[in-house]
This record gives structure tokens, C-alpha cells and sequence, in this order.
């Protein structure tokens, strides 16, 4: 194994594998499947289609932490305190080309669980996810390193999204303009505020143009202004033929950046539509 001892050994690609994508999950179905009632228009393009998608996971539900002992107990089949949760429940909707579709519900009804179910990084118990390209999560964040300064993050949130040396020199000042850190580019990130550090990462994965790119509360940094100015560079990735999912609780930014609402309650769609439509009646409910 090689020994990396600085920034330039970090990103030097000789010195690393090559990455293999791995495939997209597939859900063994155990009886055979019932046909699809999904309706698809085909005067329009289909990028991503959910068709009856059902999530499921364990957790440990005795409200303590499980320790040692606890993890052992985890183990075995028969232990008590283990809660299966029914997070997604048979949702199905195709989304089109150069759709801008917000994703709303409550709090823990599903909508984030759906999310990284289309993007992969969940798997589901039943149902299936087809999309046109690889969905992507907006962030970078796990490929930030605190003790960098802001412009070698750069580079490394760059690295990450598939950017070369060039393409990345080549963007840094738009990236840092953006994210309005022209005097603290070169501080190591763990200086930043929190609003600071989620305006770089912002700024670095919306740099790139995505097909499908799904947006989890990413507007919700910065102050009104730099709110104002996300929004704007989401409609443009939506312009330029990308199809978006926001999952946010700002009805205002759903309404200023959608043309349409998908509404999960209790891991339940519960409704599908226009953007004012659907989040009048969910607004509604909410009184």
C-alpha cells in the first residue's frame, strides 16, 4: 500500500485503483410480480420511474444505547428490542425531462429514505427504480477533508464529481465567488461557520450539470440572499434539460423553484401534482 504524505499524493490518480462503479442493486422478488399500473406519457421523456417501491429496515428499539452487550444481543435472531420500520409504502410516480418536482411530508415520513432509495444508496425490500442516467445527491461533503483550506476542497470536491486538474483551475474562482469566500479561501475549512462551509459544498456539486439531481434541504444555508441565488442556479440545471428533486420544508422555495409537488406522508404518496395545488391542500392539513 502506498504511504500518501501530502495534498498532491491525495489526488494523484497513479497512485491510486482504478474505481469500478459497482451495479445497481437488485430486489430478489419471491412471487411473481403483479403487472404494473403506472401510466407513462409518451409525449414526454421518462427519466425516473418508482414503481410500487417499498422500503424497509431494523432498528433496535429499546431508547437506550446498546453497548457492547447490546451489540452482541443485535446479533442474534431472536432478540428483543429490534423494530422493523415501514418506511416507504408501495410509491409510484414516473418524473419527466426538465422537471423541477419538490418532494414535501412531515418529519421521518419517508421523503429522505425515498430519495437515497433512487439514488442506490438504500435498498429496497420491494418494487423497482428505473432511471435514464445515475441519480445524484447534491453534496460533496464526504469528500472534504476539515483541515484543507477551502480552495484545496476545491479541488478534492472536484476530483470527486469527476472534474480534471484543468477543468477544476478553470472554475475555482466562479466556485469561490459563489460561494462568497474570496478572503477566507485559503483558511482550512474547520475555521468556517457551519453556513460557510454548506455555501463551499454547495457551490462545488451545483458547479456541475447534472441529469437528475436530487436536492435534500441544500437551500436552506446561507441568508436570504445566498437562498435566493441557489434557487436561481437550480432553475438553471433544470433549464438546461435536468430534472430536479428538492426535498425541502421551505414551502416558499418549493413554490419559487418547483412546477411540481409530490406530497409523502407516513412513507405514503399521498399526492401528486401541480405545486400550488398540492401544497395548498398540504398547508391545509397542517391547520
Amino acid at each position: 500500500m502506498v504511504e500518501l504524505t501530502s495534498f498532491d499524493d491525495l489526488i494523484n490518480p497513479r497512485l491510486h485503483g482504478k474505481f469500478e462503479a459497482e451495479p445497481v442493486f437488485e430486489v430478489e422478488q419471491s412471487a411473481e410480480p403483479e403487472a404494473s399500473t403506472l401510466t407513462v406519457d409518451e409525449t414526454r421523456t421518462p427519466v425516473v420511474i418508482v414503481d410500487d417501491l417499498h422500503v424497509k429496515y431494523q432498528v433496535y428499539a429499546s431508547g437506550k444505547a446498546a453497548g457492547s452487550a447490546g451489540a452482541r444481543r443485535l446479533l442474534q435472531a431472536s432478540a428483543r428490542g429490534i423494530r422493523e420500520v415501514h418506511a416507504v409504502k408501495g410509491v409510484s410516480f414516473v418524473a419527466y425531462e426538465n422537471e423541477s418536482i419538490g418532494i414535501i411530508g412531515s418529519n421521518g415520513s419517508g421523503k429522505s429514505t425515498l430519495m437515497r432509495t433512487i439514488t442506490g444508496l438504500t435498498s429496497p425490500a420491494s418494487g423497482s427504480v428505473y432511471a435514464s442516467s445515475r441519480p445524484n445527491m447534491l453534496g460533496v461533503g464526504a469528500a472534504l477533508i476539515p483541515d484543507l483550506s477551502g480552495d484545496k476542497n476545491i479541488m478534492l470536491g472536484g476530483l470527486a464529481l469527476g472534474y480534471n486538474r484543468q477543468e477544476i483551475n478553470d472554475m475555482r474562482e466562479d466556485i469561490t465567488k459563489f460561494a462568497e469566500l474570496e478572503e477566507f479561501i485559503d483558511l482550512p475549512m474547520r475555521t468556517y461557520s457551519s453556513g460557510m462551509s454548506a455555501r463551499l459544498k454547495f457551490a462545488i456539486a451545483a458547479s456541475k450539470q447534472h441529469d437528475i439531481l436530487i436536492v435534500d434541504e441544500a437551500l436552506a444555508v446561507g441568508d436570504a440572499r445566498f437562498r435566493k441565488r441557489s434557487e436561481a442556479k437550480i432553475r438553471e440545471i433544470r433549464e438546461n434539460a435536468g430534472t430536479i428533486f428538492l426535498v425541502s420544508h421551505s414551502m416558499n422555495s418549493i413554490l419559487d423553484t418547483c412546477n411540481r409537488v409530490i406530497w409523502i406522508e407516513k412513507g405514503v404518496l399521498t399526492m401528486d401534482g401541480d405545486a400550488k395545488t398540492v401544497v395548498d391542500a398540504y398547508k391545509g392539513k397542517k391547520k
